[in-house]
């Protein structure tokens, strides 16, 4: 399927874009050039093949979780500029 400077137009439109006219002919081969891949892509014999959502095996690189011991509130509220009702004392942002 051949794409026109027509199509393009449309296309442009239904997107809200503005393609000045002298990138009509530019995006008319570009929107063929990429078409004609595609149409490669369809050729190709896919019968056997899994679809899957990466090109590339995907594994996590992330580390195991460890339970640590944390700061107690005592411990933390040593490290507090201000300490009110047990708790940390902050300036207010909300007028």
């Amino acid at each position: 399927m051949k794409v026109t400077t027509q199509d393009v137009k449309y296309i442009a439109q239904l997107s809200r874009l503005n393609v000045p006219e002298a990138d009509l002919l530019e995006a008319t081969e570009q929107f063929n050039q990429i078409l004609s891949y595609a149409d490669i892509l369809q050729k190709l014999d896919t019968t056997g093949i899994e679809p899957t959502p990466y090109v590339l095996p995907i594994t996590n690189a992330l580390r195991k979780d460890l339970v640590k011991e944390g700061a107690t509130h005592e411990e933390a509220l040593l490290n507090a500029p201000a300490v009110h009702n047990d708790g940390f004392k902050v300036p207010r942002v909300v007028e």
